[in-house]
């Protein structure tokens, strides 16, 4: 359960709309709740303010549907990675309102609208073979609550495609950078901007890549200061770092302002 329907409850309570018990009922609902195959963590998003997410990958169409259909009754965002188009029919079946991206292989429900969204995440990637990784990362941000840029295709063998977007790496509060093969272009980001930086190697590249081992290396051993790393392939992971980053100086900027009139 979000923090909003909370929200909602103990105000509806507060103006008599709704009774004791029917508060206590509804808030009986913030708990793990057990599917036999599955023990949904319905408290997550009051503690990180992040619901639970369904990796879909190895989980059958039906469990991943009953997963889906759980969180959509506790009334959270829903965000379900690695899904199959058979993973979202079997959900979708169960859960209106659900959107599938096929690159990113991944469904959601719950974007929150831009008038909402708090914070600037840029996501780069070097090459067209990045893009599901990126995408995925994207999305994620998006559904955290923060307005997302893209720009794709801009890795060191034309270096100069990145640096003629200044502006938008200047928009950002932090940058998602998605790269496989020798996984340089964070640390060329990282050498141009003050927010931070979280690089994503991707399982992209010929042979001796070792399916993303190599970039992930070199992404670890940096020389550009405060590049975060994540996992290979890991753009959720990104996504959600990014958002955090983004959303927490995003909102230091609104109270700022606010303060001064």
């Amino acid at each position: 359960m979000e923090e909003s329907r909370i929200r909602e409850q103990l105000e509806a309570l507060a103006a008599g709309r709704l009774s004791v018990e029917q508060a206590l009922r509804q808030l009986a609902g913030l708990h793990v709740e057990s599917l036999g195959h599955t023990r949904v963590d319905h408290h997550r998003a009051l503690r990180t303010g992040f619901p639970e997410v369904i990796y879909c990958a190895s989980k059958e169409p039906a469990q991943v549907a009953e997963i889906a259909a759980a969180l959509d009754a506790a009334g959270t965002r829903i965000l379900g990675t690695r899904a199959t188009r058979e993973h979202f029919e079997a959900a979708a079946a169960r859960v209106a309102g659900l959107d599938y991206h096929e690159r990113p292989r991944l469904f959601l429900k719950g974007i929150p609208a831009r008038e909402a969204a708090c914070g600037h995440v840029l996501v780069v990637c070097a090459g067209t073979s990045d893009l599901p990784v990126a995408e995925e990362a994207a999305w994620t941000a998006r559904l955290v609550g923060v307005h997302v840029e893209t720009l794709f295709d801009v890795g060191v063998a034309g270096v100069h495609r990145l640096t003629e977007q200044r502006d938008l790496l200047d928009w950002a509060h932090a940058i998602i950078v998605v790269a496989g093969m020798e996984g340089a272009l964070p640390s060329v980001v990282g050498g141009l901007v003050r927010v931070p930086v979280v690089a994503v190697p991707t399982s992209v590249g010929y042979g001796v890549a070792f399916g993303g081992v190599a970039a992930l290396l070199g992404m670890l051993n940096s020389c550009a200061m405060g590049v975060s790393v994540m996992n290979i392939d890991n753009g959720f992971g990104a996504g959600l770092a990014a958002a955090r980053f983004a959303r927490g100086l995003g909102e230091a900027v609104r109270r700022e302002r606010e303060e001064r009139g």
